[in-house]
């Protein structure tokens, strides 16, 4: 039933009121203001004593036909206190209605309207509250028939997502839910949004989530007003619930709290489930650190298709994210994926042709991944150490290999994205080597060096040209016999004969180790 207004109230056969403004006089909407209540009164002010957005019924016995000044200031405080329509109880004090109170009414936009001498005042207050009454029966009956049907979707398969479809059909709005990553997952009526507003109301859930504190927000979309609610526990968000407008009634919100604690108590209880998922998903991958994949294949039913190719994770990274968005690969195109953690982080498997989503899913949570090189089950120990030394390794002067949503998003300047073993590999072995110890020996035998650099920078470039003068020299912007001289004090500094390979390959690694 809609809110009692003026318009139903003049519409009410059995008061015989009559619409007195003219209706072109009138701005819209002025008849279809909720109209809260019905006083009456004959003071010649009687706003101190008056609520907002009420109907006002006088017998004009205030009024002097003469001083339309005091007609003026009457309707003109009755227009400033928010009164939205006044009734007039002709033939009690007077015969018909003051012709200058009609004129005021019109220029104060305020609806004029007749009270036959027949209709008492009480009867249209009483009229309109049981209106009033008859408005919140019908809301309460609406919240109660509305919450049986809530509770049988959610008796049915996917029961979150029946539940919040029969929620956005009793409140004929549009309903959607966000994940944990800020990802629609659910919505109804399908595709309502264009995708420039779902992508920023996507945005804006995603920064609710982030917050972690449990809340509600309005915001705006376009021409549409929407209302987001956070769910789960503070600190623990799992999603966002929005719906498609700014107000609700007491009795809307209080189905909507409801199914907004039943989803939070479902998320809940799925997360507690995904516990023992992950326990298990962890017992899994030792098994197939021994290289044998047949507990898994028993308890998985599958796994993915050899060559794989392994990701590991820091421990720190956004573990219920990634999960949630990893497995949802599965679910939605099918890809076989295996996931789990330990100690040394969140472990990752695909099949070596899906290995593009490791890239994706270091773009997306801006985290950075170590990633092996394809192997078979047979080798899947050294395929997850290729990934954790992927992960640990910091080149000189680079995060990894990254994509390039990744570059401008910032996520190189924070050491995120995928870094492939290979690539850490071919950059240079001597970095396994560079310890603490190994540098300490390697300033020690450039000591004598140090204060010749430009011997030493001549040494480099000659070593990185295959100890070959001409072309060194060419690099260095030197005569070759100037770098032969070079090559030939260094060698006396340092008390070392560099014509043999190892001695070479010997003051290379010192000089790589000291640098790194």
């Amino acid at each position: 039933m809609d809110q009692p207004t003026l318009r139903a109230l003049l519409g009410r056969s059995d008061l015989g009121l009559r619409l007195i403004s003219p209706a072109a006089t009138l701005p819209s909407g002025a008849l279809d203001r909720p109209l809260r209540w019905v006083h009456s009164s004959d003071l010649a002010d009687p706003t101190p004593f008056l609520a907002d957005d009420l109907a006002l019924l006088t017998t004009g016995t205030q009024f002097d036909d003469d001083d339309v000044a005091s007609i003026d200031a009457y309707v003109a405080r009755l227009a400033g206190r928010g009164v939205i329509g006044l009734g007039f109880g002709t033939e009690v004090q007077r015969p018909g209605i003051p012709e200058h109170l009609v004129s005021a009414c019109i220029e104060a936009s305020i609806p004029l309207f007749e009270v036959p001498y027949d209709t008492p005042f009480i009867a249209v207050a009483r009229a309109h509250s049981e209106s009033i009454a008859a408005q919140t029966y019908a809301r309460r009956t609406w919240a109660l028939d509305t919450q049986r049907a809530l509770a049988i979707a959610a008796l049915r398969p996917h029961g979150l997502e029946s539940t919040l479809t029969e929620l956005s059909r009793r409140l004929g709005h549009w309903v959607g839910m966000f994940d944990a990553t800020g990802l629609l997952v659910h919505e109804h009526p399908r595709q309502h949004f264009p995708r420039e507003d779902a992508a920023t109301l996507a945005a804006r859930a995603t920064e609710l989530i982030s917050r972690g504190a449990h809340a509600s927000q309005s915001l705006t979309l376009g021409a549409e007003s929407l209302t987001v609610f956070t769910l789960g526990r503070t600190g623990h968000l799992r999603g966002v619930i929005a719906i498609s407008t700014a107000s609700l009634d007491a009795e809307a919100r209080a189905v909507v709290t409801s199914v907004i604690a039943m989803a939070g108590l479902a998320l809940e209880q799925n997360d507690q489930l995904e516990r023992g998922r992950r326990r298990l998903r962890s017992q899994v991958l030792a098994s197939l650190l021994l290289d044998d994949p047949t507990l898994a294949r028993h308890v998985l039913g599958s796994l993915p298709t050899a060559p794989v190719v392994l990701a590991v994770a820091n421990a720190d990274a956004p573990a219920d994210a990634l999960v949630e968005w990893w497995e949802r690969q599965h679910t939605e195109n099918g890809t076989a994926i295996f996931g789990a953690s330990s100690k040394v982080g969140i472990t990752m498997c695909v099949s070596a042709s899906d290995q593009g989503l490791f890239d994706e899913i270091a773009e997306r949570f801006g985290i950075r991944l170590g990633v092996s090189e394809p192997e078979g089950y047979s080798a899947f120990s050294r395929a997850h150490a290729q990934a954790v030394a992927a992960l640990r390794h910091r080149g000189a002067g680079s995060a990894g290999t990254v994509t390039a949503g990744a570059v401008a998003g910032g996520a190189v300047a924070r050491g995120a994205g995928a870094v492939r073993y290979a690539d850490t590999v071919a950059a240079s072995i001597l970095s396994a080597f560079a310890t603490d110890e190994a540098r300490l020996v390697a300033a020690s035998r450039l000591a004598p060096l140090r204060d010749h650099p430009d011997l030493e920078r001549s040494l480099r470039v000659w070593l990185e040209n295959d100890a070959r003068l001409e072309s060194a020299a060419v690099a260095l912007g030197i005569h070759r016999h100037t770098l032969r001289a070079r090559v030939a004090q260094a060698s006396a500094l340092l008390g070392q004969d560099l014509s043999s390979f190892p001695a070479r390959a010997e003051l290379w690694a010192a000089l790589q180790t000291a640098r790194d």
